[in-house]
């Protein structure tokens, strides 16, 4: 098998196990609190945002993630985890029912979070 096959599909394994994960933990969290906030999709962002903060750091910057199980978690998995489109249709579909401020929370919470998230998964990575 070819080096780029072999990561194709390790990242077509990923993106699978990513979005069923995805769908379970999002469903879930959503249903605990669900407020008319976008919760679930807040959640698998910054969960995504920590584990991709983690595996490149690890891989990176410690050697401890080789280049095909860093591929595998992260545009694999994390591709298919986090929710990029869902966020932004979600965000949208709260200014078209007038709820800007919530519309305004969810954006910068889920940045502020995510960001917060990567940076802890690489100290985290750094301290194993």
């Amino acid at each position: 098998m070819t080096p780029g096959l072999q990561r194709t599909l390790l990242v077509a394994l990923g993106g699978v196990i990513g979005c069923v994960a995805r769908y379970w933990i999002g469903g879930a969290v959503q249903r605990l609190g669900d407020h008319g906030f976008p919760t679930g999709t807040l959640a698998v962002n910054v969960l995504g945002s920590l584990v991709i903060g983690l595996v490149m750091t690890l891989s990176l910057e410690r050697g401890v993630i080789d280049e095909d199980l860093r591929i595998l978690l992260t545009t694999g998995f994390c591709g298919g985890f986090t929710t990029m489109s869902t966020f932004s249709y979600e965000t949208l579909a709260l200014l078209r029912d007038g709820e800007r401020l919530v519309a305004l929370g969810n954006v910068g919470g889920t940045i502020v979070a995510c960001l917060a998230a990567v940076w802890t998964g690489s100290v985290l990575a750094r301290a194993l």
